[in-house]
């Protein structure tokens, strides 16, 4: 009867296991189709909820497509134009990855970077929590706090972690300047919705630019702490340099 269906098809909707349902008789493997399930159920909620199921299930379904991933929330779909495995999303301007879980496209490091970036940031072993000194290996005590003053050798492994360090803090500054560029846009966009302000576009375009230009150079870092030893480095450490000093002036 109509009130069963309707109370079927509404409970596999609110589990979000609607997409694949099939006809409640245990023999019968029909799927009710769009059209059934809209003249069955009678509320615009549950109806607004089986729509979004569907394009959920359509998105996931299709290899070049995928939800912008911006932390701050966003609905737009992203189509994946071409070879790039990042894409800009339309409506806030957020580059999304295609080809990993990371929160958006590490350009101009790669997604391998960025899985091994956040392996290599920490000083504690994580197979035995083990906790040590990176510049004399020996284990960390309570009067041995900063590495930074052990007077001991340096091995390889304490200089690459040192390195590893120095290039992380640089990354750790350019994201915080990332985050001060879209503070300041947020409240100039606020300001710029008042009456009697006139058109503060510019400002507007040149927080944006702050922030791709921020996002490039946190970055860079993780770029050039892999790729130290290519021909083509001293190139890349030039124009990431000359990109610094113009963010820097703008």
């Amino acid at each position: 009867s109509q009130p069963c269906w309707s109370e079927y098809l509404t409970t596999r909707i609110e589990q979000n296991m609607v997409v694949n349902c099939t006809c409640p008789i245990s023999e019968c493997r029909a799927q009710p189709t769009a059209a059934f399930i809209c003249s069955i159920v009678s509320s615009k909620e549950i109806i607004d909820k089986y729509e979004k199921a569907l394009l959920r299930g359509y998105v996931e379904c299709c290899s070049n497509l995928t939800w912008c991933t911006n932390p701050q929330g966003c609905d737009q779909i992203l189509l994946k134009d071409g070879l790039g495995y990042g894409a800009a999303c339309s409506k806030c301007s957020w580059m999304s990855c295609f080809n990993c879980n990371f929160p958006e496209a590490p350009y101009p490091a790669s997604c391998s970077h960025m899985s091994q970036w956040v392996d290599d940031d920490g000083m504690t072993c994580a197979k035995c929590n083990h906790g040590f000194c990176w510049r004399c290996l020996k284990p960390w005590r309570l009067t041995h706090k900063d590495y930074y003053n052990c007077s001991a050798m340096v091995s390889k492994a304490a200089w690459q972690e040192k390195r590893f360090q120095d290039y992380n803090e640089r990354c750790t500054f350019h994201h915080h300047a990332r985050e001060f560029a879209v503070s300041l846009r947020n409240r100039v966009s606020s300001i710029s919705e008042m009456p009697k302000i006139k058109s503060l576009n510019f400002v507007l375009d040149a927080c944006k630019l702050l922030e791709q230009a921020w996002k490039v150079l946190a970055y860079s870092c993780v770029y050039s702490y892999y790729n130290q030893d290519t021909e083509s480095m001293d190139i890349v450490e030039q124009q990431t340099e000359s990109l610094e000093l113009y963010t820097n002036t703008l």
